[in-house]
């Protein structure tokens, strides 16, 4: 008797990952994933491995990329798996990962068929650039996740947020022009275009980019900057601590003979809270908007 009612909990227990309830979802591609387990899953990308704990699931990441920032200290609690664009298969499958999830241009690509080959279930999304996609990237992996309600109220706040920015702009009467600065040390300076992330949120808070029509990233240039003439510098926090702060960073050739240099105009925030678009995305325009137009001198956004 005792053997067959071992036998029959035994039949139950591998039954019973079968018949779990499967998710399907949407990914980059337009391709539909099935889900079946979120119980051990890989984060790609710093924006990703934010969403997954402000929906609650933080304990069932088992390791992130060395993008992955927020929330503090995540990179040293958990296994990383190297940069989103250096990507290293066998750091991935050591972790037995039941979900991997990152954004639709992860590199190199065979890492993802090689996922894939090995019965990984992989979920690429598209990176936003607007509060639309924000919110439907949430969306998405509350779904993937079975937190479809804590999306919903990360949503809810996010409009709150955009709504607080509405009040924001439409009592604005000005238009800063804006450059975006990506530095590492003296040695590495760029201006960033349009389509970046910084590009799309100085769009978002009305800022006119000095940038002009550049795409993607250009070295910059003492005269370059000199013609755009922008009223304000805007950095990632690391960035203008590689250059050893506002003081530092204004004997850079060109960038003393602007109006943003004159006035000390400089806003500094951290690459993720700037440039992510995940939950807090609507609190970072809000904070951007803050060191553009109500800042008197430099301002160093805080994004705790």
């Amino acid at each position: 008797m005792q053997r067959t009612v071992f036998f029959l909990w035994l039949l139950m227990l591998l039954l019973v990952p079968l018949f779990a309830e499967a998710t399907t979802v949407t990914d980059a591609a337009g391709e539909s994933i099935v889900i079946t387990s979120s119980e051990r899953i890989v984060s790609l990308n710093g924006s990703t491995t934010e969403i997954l704990f402000a929906l609650g699931v933080g304990e069932n990441v088992v390791g992130c990329d060395a993008s992955s920032t927020y929330p503090k200290n995540v990179r040293e609690k958990l296994p990383s798996v190297g940069y989103q664009y250096r990507l290293n298969v066998e750091g991935i499958l050591s972790l037995k990962p039941t979900l991997v999830i990152g954004r639709d241009d992860v590199k190199p690509p065979q890492v993802i068929e090689q996922l894939r080959m090995a019965g990984v279930t992989v979920l690429l999304l598209r990176e936003p650039r607007s509060f639309e996609g924000a919110k439907h990237r949430l969306r998405t992996i509350g779904e993937a996740v079975g937190c479809q309600k804590q999306a919903i109220e990360l949503i809810t706040g996010l409009d709150a947020d955009i709504e607080k920015l509405d009040e924001k702009l439409n009592a604005n009467r000005t238009q800063q022009k804006v450059l975006f600065l990506y530095l590492r040390g003296p040695q590495t300076a760029f201006v960033l275009g349009k389509d970046s992330a910084p590009g799309a949120m100085f769009e978002i808070i009305g800022a006119e980019n000095a940038a002009g029509d550049i795409k993607g990233s250009k070295p910059m240039t003492a005269e370059a900057v000199i013609a755009a003439q922008p009223d304000v510098y805007v950095l990632f926090t690391m960035g203008l601590e590689s250059i050893g702060g506002v003081d530092s960073l204004l004997k850079l050739p060109g960038l003393a003979h602007t109006p943003a240099g004159q006035n000390r105009r400089v806003v500094a925030m951290s690459g993720q809270y700037l440039s992510g678009f995940g939950p807090r995305c609507g609190r970072a325009a809000l904070s951007l908007f803050h060191g553009i137009y109500e800042a008197d001198g430099p301002c160093v956004v805080t994004d705790e």
